[in-house]
């Protein structure tokens, strides 16, 4: 699953998840957000043929366009710059760009309507260029007026992981949006800090489904088992039926990442379940995730060959 976000048009640009309105708080509150299906798949014929003529850049071209070039064409240059960077090698080009992208954020209007797209793209833009000065920023944004800039700027700051970001992100677990309770209990287990273990163990009880999914696997990622319960539901397939309805890759990826989670806690009284997994479950990659679960768990120490094949969220 990517984390590669699709464009909307500037009246409403959408996250991965969201061709249309409604706008991608609405649509996430509906998914499962489990690797980043916060920020993927869908996006409608117009805006790919949109795209398509949107010539190749570079990412400083990009954000020159974003600096200068009008309306639609700012927001989709910010776009591009959030693609672009991906896979921008570490160095004095990216550090120039990380510092320049930080400078024009700071000097658009989160109130001015042909500024707002292009914030929401330049938060994601500072999230993968890793730009720890923009920490302050984002912290800021996470309590933005435009709701998808929340969210990304939460996503942004879980790229981070910077300890300064541990309040806002608390806060953001508190919203009224699923959307955001959902990436907020992701960002807390990519924050590892302790102290989020009650706030998580609080969203374990959560309406949604997902949050309740992302907040078992983010304790897992702190070392509390306070989420086992939840994991199994999800890596039985009945039960994760029963909770919501979600597509075969949705429900592949819940699984693979729970089966992370049980790799991680090691816990010997779910290794019947996790072999049930392995041997009958009629998808070849959770059957090989689970056998390395298995593996972890009957090993003094987690599986290195599974931590470093694939994070537990993968961001």
């Amino acid at each position: 699953m990517t984390d590669e976000v699709q464009p909307g048009p500037a009246a409403e640009p959408e996250d991965e998840d969201a061709p249309v309105p409604p706008g991608p708080g609405r649509l996430l509150a509906r998914f499962f957000l489990v690797p980043l299906l916060v920020v993927g798949t869908a996006v409608g014929v117009f805006l790919v043929f949109n795209l398509l003529t949107f010539e190749r850049r570079s990412p400083r071209e990009y954000l020159q366009d974003v600096r200068g070039g009008g309306p639609n064409r700012r927001w989709q240059a910010a776009f591009e710059l959030s693609r672009k960077i991906i896979g921008m090698p570490p160095g004095p080009e990216r550090d120039a760009l990380a510092a320049d992208t930080l400078r024009i954020f700071q000097s658009l209007s989160p109130t001015r309507a042909e500024d707002v797209p292009v914030r929401r793209y330049l938060t994601l833009a500072l999230g993968r260029l890793g730009e720890e000065a923009a920490v302050p920023a984002l912290i800021e944004a996470a309590k933005d007026p435009d709701p998808e800039t929340r969210l990304y700027a939460v996503w942004a700051l879980g790229m981070l992981a910077d300890p300064r970001s541990y309040d806002a992100v608390m806060e953001a677990s508190h919203s009224e949006d699923p959307g955001m309770r959902k990436m907020a209990a992701y960002v807390l287990g990519k924050l590892d800090d302790p102290r989020a273990v009650p706030r998580l163990q609080v969203l374990l009880e959560d309406r949604v489904p997902d949050v309740r999914w992302n907040a078992a696997i983010a304790l897992a990622q702190l070392g509390d088992p306070s989420g086992l319960t939840v994991l199994r539901s999800i890596v039985d397939r009945e039960a994760l039926a029963r909770q919501a309805a979600i597509s075969a890759d949705q429900a592949e990826g819940a699984m693979v990442n729970a089966l992370k989670a049980f790799a991680l806690l090691r816990d010997r009284e779910s290794l019947p379940l996790l072999e049930k997994v392995a041997r009958e479950d009629p998808n070849l990659r959770v059957r090989a995730v689970a056998r390395q679960a298995i593996e972890a768990t009957r090993s003094a120490a987690p599986s290195s060959r599974l931590e470093r094949s694939a994070p537990l969220l993968v961001a």
